[in-house]
C-alpha cells in the first residue's frame, strides 16, 4: 500500500513554511531610495501569521479575494504569502490599468478587501466608490486616508492591523492544491480583460520550473530582483520561486526608473533580474553614460514582448547575459527560455538565443495551420503556437471563451515555428501579423532589424491598408537625439537584411512608442493615430 506521505499537498502555505524556517535567515530588503529596509524571512513568516489573523477578523473566508494595489515591496510579499496560505485568494490589481478597466475587474472579481499602498491612496480614490464588492480598504505606510473616507468602506492600517493581531495563526493543513490561489487578468487589449486563475498546485509547480536548470536555476546562492511589477503574472513567478530556492529577494518598489534601478544593482549587487525589454532598454542607455557596473547579474530573464538581438549583444558586452524567455497571463507565465544546447558557441549560439526557446519539462507546444492542421516541427512550418500542461489554464473565470481552447490545448494567439530540436520561434502576434499581396511580413522581424541600428532606441511596426496590397509595413521609429540618421538610411538599412518586398515604405520619427500597462508596445494606438492622420509619416516609393 502506498504512503499517504506521498500525497503532501503542493501549496504556497508549504513553500511558505520551507522558506521562513529552513531559510529564515535569508531576507527580502525593499529599496527606500536612499537605502534598502530589511525583513528576514523568519521575521517575514511571522508578519504573514498576523496578516491572516488580522483578515480573518475582518470576516475574510475561504475562497474570498483580497486585492493589492502596491508595488513591489516587503509587504506585498507577506500578502503573497498570507493570503492564498489561509484559504483566500490574492488577486493582484494593475496599478495602471485605466479606472473603467480597473473598476470592472475589481466587480467581476467581487473583491472583499483591497491592500493598498499609501502612495498609491490618491489613485485607488479615482475608482474606490465604484469598487461594490470591496467591504475593507487595509492602507500601507503613510497615505492621506481623508482621500478615501467618503467611498463607504471601513479604513484600516496596515501596521495596526498586524500590532493588533496574534502572533501567530493556525494555518489550515487541507487546502486542497487544486483550489484557487491566486488570480491575475490579461492585459484586455481586445476586449475585456479576462481573469485567470491560478491554483496552489500550478505555483508551486511554476516555482519548481523556474528553479531547474533549464529554466533559470535559482538556489540560495541568488539574490533576485523581480523589476516586472508583482500584479503582472506574479511578476512571472520570481517571488515564489525565489523564496521555494531560499534565495533572498531585493524589491525596487516604486523606484523603476533607470537611474535608481542600476544604483540598486550596484549597490546590493543581485545575481537575478526579471524585466521587459524596454525595461533593459532604459537601463542599458544609462549604464553606457555613467560606465555603471552590473556584472553581478548572472542572468536577466527577459520577455513580454520579443528581445531585440541587439539588446542581449550590447549588454553582453557589458558582461550582462540576457536570457529570453516566453509566456503568457494564462500559462502563469513561464513557458519557455532560450537557453542554447550545450556545445554551442559563437554565431551558432546566438542563433539559439534569438529564439523563444526551449518549453519547460510538464509542459508541450505544437504549431497548427489553417483548419487545425498540426503543423511539422521542421522550423519552417508556420502556425498558431498552442501550448498545453502542469500550470497552463484551461478556462477564465467566469468567461466562457471556447475560441481560445482547443481538444485541450490553449491557443496562445502567438504565430510561430518549432523546431527539429524543440526550439520556439515567434514571429509575430496573430493580430499583428502584416499580409500583403497574400504573403506575411513579421512586424516583429523588422522591429528587431531597425533597434538593430545604433541610433534606433526603439521601432514598432503594424500592418496599415494599401490600395494595392492590402496591407503595408508602417514603421514607427525613436531615435536617439543626436542621431544624423533619416528614415531613408533606414530603409537602406532594412533592405539589406529582408526581402525587398518587406521593405516598409510608410516612415514616422516618434517621441516614444505608446505602451500598454505591463510595458508592452501598444500598436493598437498606432493604428489608430495613423488612421486619425495623428502621425508625421514619410513614404518612400
Amino acid at each position: 500500500m502506498w504512503s499517504t506521505m506521498q500525497d503532501y499537498p503542493l501549496t504556497v502555505g508549504s513553500i511558505m513554511r520551507y522558506a521562513t524556517t529552513v531559510f529564515g535567515s535569508s531576507h527580502v530588503d525593499t529599496f527606500t531610495g536612499d537605502g534598502t529596509r530589511r525583513t528576514t524571512y523568519a521575521d517575514l513568516g511571522k508578519r504573514a501569521a498576523r496578516l491572516a489573523g488580522a483578515l480573518r477578523a475582518l470576516g475574510v473566508q475561504a475562497d474570498q479575494r483580497v486585492a493589492t494595489f502596491m508595488w513591489n515591496n516587503a509587504e506585498h510579499l507577506e500578502t503573497y504569502l498570507a493570503v492564498p496560505s489561509m484559504g483566500a485568494v490574492l488577486h493582484t490589481l494593475n496599478i495602471r490599468l485605466f479606472p473603467d478597466q480597473l473598476i470592472y475587474i475589481a466587480e467581476h472579481a467581487e473583491d472583499d478587501v483591497v491592500i493598498v499602498d499609501g502612495s498609491l491612496v490618491p489613485l485607488l480614490a479615482k475608482v474606490l466608490r465604484e469598487f461594490k464588492t470591496v467591504r475593507h480598504v487595509i492602507v500601507v505606510g503613510p497615505g492621506d486616508l481623508t482621500a478615501l473616507a467618503d467611498a463607504g468602506k471601513e479604513l484600516h492600517s496596515y501596521e495596526d492591523l498586524l500590532a493588533a493581531a496574534p502572533e501567530s495563526y493556525d494555518w489550515p493543513q487541507d487546502i486542497d492544491e487544486r483550489s484557487a490561489a491566486a488570480m491575475c487578468y490579461t492585459s484586455g487589449t481586445t476586449g475585456n480583460p479576462k481573469g485567470v486563475v491560478y491554483s496552489h498546485r500550478t505555483m508551486y509547480l511554476h516555482s519548481m520550473a523556474v528553479c531547474t536548470g533549464n529554466g533559470m536555476g535559482l538556489s540560495s546562492a541568488d539574490k533576485v530582483l523581480p523589476v516586472v511589477p508583482m500584479f503582472h503574472a506574479n511578476a512571472w513567478g520570481l517571488p515564489y520561486a525565489a523564496l521555494m530556492a531560499g534565495a533572498p529577494l531585493l524589491m525596487p518598489d516604486r523606484f523603476l526608473q533607470s537611474e535608481p534601478l542600476v544604483r540598486l544593482m550596484e549597490t546590493e549587487r543581485p545575481t537575478v533580474a526579471g524585466a521587459v525589454p524596454s525595461i533593459w532598454n532604459d537601463v542599458l542607455r544609462y549604464t553606457r553614460e555613467h560606465g555603471s557596473d552590473l556584472t553581478s547579474l548572472r542572468m536577466v530573464p527577459c520577455g513580454g514582448s520579443a528581445v531585440p538581438e541587439s539588446l542581449m549583444r550590447s549588454f553582453d558586452e557589458l558582461g550582462v547575459r540576457i536570457v529570453q524567455a516566453w509566456g503568457m497571463t494564462e500559462t502563469s507565465p513561464l513557458a519557455t527560455i532560450a537557453h542554447p544546447p550545450v556545445g554551442s558557441a559563437g554565431e551558432e549560439a546566438w542563433r539559439y538565443r534569438a529564439t523563444q526557446g526551449r518549453v519547460l519539462c510538464g509542459l508541450e507546444v505544437r504549431v497548427v495551420g489553417d483548419g487545425d492542421t498540426l503543423m511539422p516541427a521542421d522550423g519552417v512550418a508556420v502556425g498558431e503556437v498552442e501550448i498545453r500542461g502542469s500550470w497552463i489554464t484551461g478556462s477564465y473565470y467566469k468567461d466562457e471563451d471556447p475560441a481560445k481552447f482547443h481538444d485541450g490545448w490553449l491557443r496562445t494567439g502567438d504565430v510561430g515555428t518549432l523546431s527539429p530540436d524543440g526550439y520556439l520561434v515567434l514571429t509575430d502576434r496573430a493580430k499583428d501579423v502584416i499580409k500583403s499581396g497574400g504573403e506575411w511580413i513579421s512586424s516583429v522581424e523588422l522591429e528587431n532589424h531597425l533597434m538593430a541600428h545604433p541610433d534606433v532606441i526603439e521601432a514598432a511596426v503594424v500592418g496599415v491598408p494599401d490600395d494595392r496590397w492590402d496591407e503595408r509595413p508602417l514603421a514607427s521609429v525613436v531615435l536617439r537625439a543626436d542621431a544624423s540618421t533619416g528614415v531613408r538610411d533606414l530603409q537602406e538599412f532594412v533592405a539589406g537584411r529582408v526581402a525587398r518586398w518587406q521593405v516598409p515604405e510608410r516612415w514616422a520619427v516618434i517621441a516614444e512608442v505608446p505602451k500598454t500597462s505591463v510595458g508592452k508596445f501598444d500598436k493598437k494606438v498606432l493604428r489608430k493615430q495613423y488612421a486619425e492622420g495623428a502621425l508625421d509619416v514619410t513614404r518612400l516609393d
